[in-house]
């Protein structure tokens, strides 16, 4: 049957007057029909009468089989890692001779020496090419594919198939927690990690010294020119801190914040049958 490739679109008829559209961005497919929209999955494991038709129902279930949502290794604690979190800068303060760099729009990704761990400790499967001469030290980073891919990053990482779609992600790493010493330690440690060059699926992120307000101010509007979100600021010195810290601070014209979905309200007047609001509960 006709499959959609990366990127592309098309257009099926249902019981509207206007056709529905189907896409696959980073192999989530997605239809615009009420049935798809309404889902309250996570959007990768969607799917509806029309995907289904148009791909036929064995791809379909391939597909959603090879997305399982991941799992907990073990409700034991030990497998969560302990990473530092940011705070935001508000400033208040001077940030001249902090190490600065450009705020990823990634999934964080800790690596323990053998496998990549999310923040709440559930596995990323990743193919051994993709691992191959990273240390058997912890490593924290991200899990990559670009500026504004956030949702093709987040597709092919939550796969457990292992699958050749991991090619697009590269391994941006930003710190050394398994070395215990000031940041300025762990940076030389990456540095001659890196330096070796038998790491073709990762990076060490670029951290330079910020040289005052106006270079911040400089560097952050160049970053958001290109799709960037933001910049990071580590202070010289700091020690790897588990938690949320002020060593580490987040620098954004636009703020955000996390909060889980806790319900879907359908939509009323000309939105029924649609998504009308998502209540989410904030820390």
């Amino acid at each position: 049957m006709r499959d959609l490739k990366d990127g592309e679109s098309a257009q099926v008829q249902g019981s509207a007057r206007t056709p529905y559209i189907l896409k696959n961005v980073g192999g989530v497919y997605s239809c615009t029909c009420p049935a798809w929209r309404n889902q309250s999955l996570p959007i990768e494991r969607r799917t509806c009468k029309h995907l289904r038709r148009f791909r036929g129902e064995q791809a379909e279930q391939e597909r959603l089989g090879a997305m399982a949502p991941l799992k907990p290794l073990t409700t034991a604690k030990p497998n969560v890692p302990g990473v530092l979190l940011a705070q935001v800068w508000k400033n208040d303060f001077d940030l001249t001779d902090w190490w600065m760099s450009e705020k990823l729009d990634g999934v964080r990704a800790w690596w323990d020496g053998r496998q990549f761990l999310s923040r709440q400790g559930n596995l990323f499967h990743a193919p051994d090419w993709f691992t191959k001469g990273l240390p058997n030290k912890p490593l924290d980073g991200e899990l990559w594919v670009g500026r504004r891919a956030f949702q093709r990053t987040v597709s092919i990482v939550r796969r457990q198939d292992r699958s050749d779609h991991w090619r697009q992600v590269r391994y941006v790493v930003f710190d050394a927690p398994g070395i215990d010493g000031p940041f300025e330690e762990r940076k030389a440690f990456l540095t001659d990690l890196f330096h070796t060059g038998r790491l073709p699926y990762a990076l060490n992120l670029y951290q330079a010294r910020c040289g005052g307000q106006t270079e911040l101010q400089v560097e952050l509007a160049r970053v958001e020119s290109i799709g960037g979100e933001g910049l990071m600021l580590r202070q010289p010195g700091s020690r790897y801190e588990v938690g949320r810290s002020s060593t580490l601070l987040k620098v954004k014209q636009f703020q955000d914040a996390e909060g889980q979905v806790v319900e879907h309200l359908p939509g009323k007047g000309r939105h029924k049958g649609r998504l009308g609001a998502v209540v989410v509960q904030m820390p």
